[in-house]
């Protein structure tokens, strides 16, 4: 384990260089020799959170832990592209979810950009690239004719056609650093650029598109932390519903009305207001929730019932800190952070009125 650069993650009330480095190290304890980084040992791996812990990795300069992470992918890839969506323990040979979620297989490409930018290691990217076009293309057979993308496909092949807002905007990101991965290779994705377009179109203008889940912070904030909105329209749909899900100094509710705030959901919020260009109320955020760190591992709760002062569940989990970390860089300059979540050099997609 080599020592993590943790310049750009010093942040005033949110993390000294010191409590930084035990983040990072909390994280590369729970990594399997094999890349795998599961929520905590002795609980699952999902792709995508998966992906958001070796994304934090590589914010911190472990460039070699992150890499791992993102082989372990390729090396269990389905055939068809996919990933499931739990394994135990990181264990491959051990699905507890035979589900294959779209939103989880397409975040792969958000990772191997996130890790090309950071290294500039045109081989990685060469060897990383079968696994991200196989798995849009198994993200993409799942889009709707209106744009959405049907969340979940069964183990038994059958598709879901219902799509659920969050997560068609991560795929919108992914989609858009897929696009970046392959014009930096030179092999244009035109069928991408349609997907991309019609997908942000859908997300902007019908949102009667998607599976009312309107109670949930991820729906609120998603379309803008994905870059779906962006500018007037981003900062319309932030202020609207901030005192609904925004818990003064004590960070975003995960669901309305329940009186429990999550640390995954602020530091999201956070890294959507850094993208808007709002850093102030951005490190506010992150400021509030630092009741969630545990100062013995580095790690942070998951949550925090504030009427009866609990922590809830009782996990530590990687991709909490992920997150927070994340937009800790953002916040600090890291440029490869900066570009993925500020959309700098991210093809938009070719939106139309097709999907209208």
């Amino acid at each position: 384990m080599t020592t993590p650069r943790t310049e750009h993650l010093v942040l005033p009330g949110v993390l000294t260089a010191g409590q930084a480095a035990a983040t990072v190290a909390g994280i590369l304890s729970v990594q399997r020799e094999d890349g795998a980084i599961p929520w905590f040992r002795g609980h699952h791996l999902d792709p995508w959170d998966h992906a958001e812990a070796a994304m934090a990795l590589d914010a911190a300069g472990e460039h070699e832990a992150a890499e791992r992470a993102y082989l372990w992918l390729a090396r269990h890839q389905n055939e068809d592209g996919s990933w499931y969506a739990a394994y135990a323990d990181g264990d491959f040979a051990e699905v507890t979810d035979r589900g294959r979620e779209t939103n989880f297989v397409a975040y792969i490409a958000v990772g191997v950009w996130h890790h090309y930018l950071s290294t500039g290691d045109d081989t990685f990217l060469e060897r990383m690239w079968p696994a991200v076009y196989a798995a849009v293309e198994f993200v993409l057979r799942l889009q709707q004719p209106g744009g959405q993308i049907g969340w979940r496909r069964d183990d038994d092949g059958t598709d879901t056609a219902d799509a659920l807002l969050t997560g068609s905007s991560s795929i919108h990101h992914a989609l858009r650093c897929a696009l970046a991965i392959a014009e930096q290779r030179e092999e244009a994705q035109p069928d991408w650029e349609l997907a991309a377009g019609a997908l942000r179109h859908a997300i902007r203008r019908h949102p009667e598109r998607f599976l009312d889940k309107n109670r949930y912070s991820m729906d609120w904030y998603y379309p803008v932390l994905g870059g779906a909105l962006t500018g007037a329209e981003a900062k319309a749909r932030i202020e609207e519903d901030w005192d609904r899900f925004v818990v003064p100094g004590l960070g975003v509710r995960c669901v309305v009305p329940n009186p429990w705030v999550t640390g995954g959901e602020s530091a999201e919020l956070a890294l959507a207001l850094w993208a808007m260009g709002e850093s102030d109320r951005a490190l506010e955020i992150l400021q509030s929730i630092q009741h969630l760190r545990d100062p013995e591992s580095g790690l942070y709760w998951t949550g925090y019932v504030f009427e009866d002062d609990a922590i809830w569940p009782q996990e530590l989990t990687t991709w909490t800190a992920g997150s927070l970390l994340l937009a800790v860089a953002a916040l600090g300059g890291h440029e490869a952070t900066c570009r993925v979540f500020g959309g700098e050099g991210l093809p938009l997609g070719l939106e139309s009125d097709c999907c209208a």
